[in-house]
């Protein structure tokens, strides 16, 4: 199980040492309270010590040690994979680099609009997944179908509740849908979502493709936000229909 931060210091009665950050000239009131917020966040500096890419590692460690579903040999697609976190996460759980003697060896791929660094036991690719044929690229690049795809994506935000809310439902769908393309049968999809009460669609749009859905909030997600994450388990197909049984990724099934 990842273990919960506790923030605290040690010596003087186990108090809590808070960073204050004073706001520059020219620098925004809310870049100041981000600065202090990521100065005293105990998964940030828990992300340093350890080598992750960011704190958003943490939510990927916390949901997979309940729902096990980065398994040695899984082949795991990350979306917006951006900066790499998950990513890292999915090497060492799935054995992509073949370290836990006696497993089987995973496959991790990574897609982003953007440019990712390189990331030992993962192959980085920069794709839109919205376009066309990317259902087809990722299974090429995998060799077949993946036992996970996972989305971390959030839409830019616009500053509108709302109009952000609806964004990343809207973002979520979209890896559904791709997630139902390149899924093997029993699979697991685990993305990103704000509550907000529009995901109606997208929760009844899982339900019929999954044996299970469930909505969680981990640790490491901030208390003040509004995120949570839906883990879907046991593909069964798009619409529980079973889907095609392309295995190899070839188009020949």
């Amino acid at each position: 199980m990842a273990n919960t931060p506790s923030g605290k210091s040690s010596g003087r009665g186990q108090r809590e040492l808070r960073v204050r950050v004073k706001t520059a000239k020219g620098r925004k009131l809310s870049s100041t309270l981000w600065l202090e917020r990521q100065l005293n966040d105990p998964y940030v500096q828990r992300a340093r010590k350890e080598g992750y890419r960011g704190r958003a590692a943490y939510k990927i460690l916390e949901l997979d040690d309940k729902y096990r579903f980065l398994v040695p040999g899984a082949r795991v697609v990350d979306l917006g994979c951006a900066p790499g976190g998950w990513c890292q996460v999915a090497v060492e759980r799935a054995n992509a680099l073949g370290e836990k003697s006696g497993k089987k060896v995973g496959r991790v791929l990574g897609v982003d609009l953007q440019e990712v660094e390189p990331i030992a036991g993962a192959e980085i690719h920069q794709l839109d997944f919205l376009s066309e044929g990317a259902d087809d690229k990722v299974k090429a690049w995998l060799g077949g179908r993946a036992d996970v795809v996972m989305s971390d994506m959030a839409a830019s935000a616009s500053g509108h509740k709302g109009t952000d809310h609806l964004r990343i439902v809207a973002l979520c769908e979209a890896a559904a849908e791709l997630a139902f393309d390149v899924l093997e049968p029993g699979g697991t999809f685990v993305a990103k979502v704000l509550a907000g009460g529009a995901e109606a669609e997208l929760q009844a749009m899982l339900k019929r493709s999954f044996a299970k859905v469930a909505n969680v909030k981990p640790p490491a997600s901030r208390a003040d936000s509004s995120e949570k994450f839906v883990v879907a388990t046991g593909f069964k197909g798009r619409d529980g229909q079973g889907g095609d049984r392309d295995r190899d990724g070839d188009g020949d099934d």
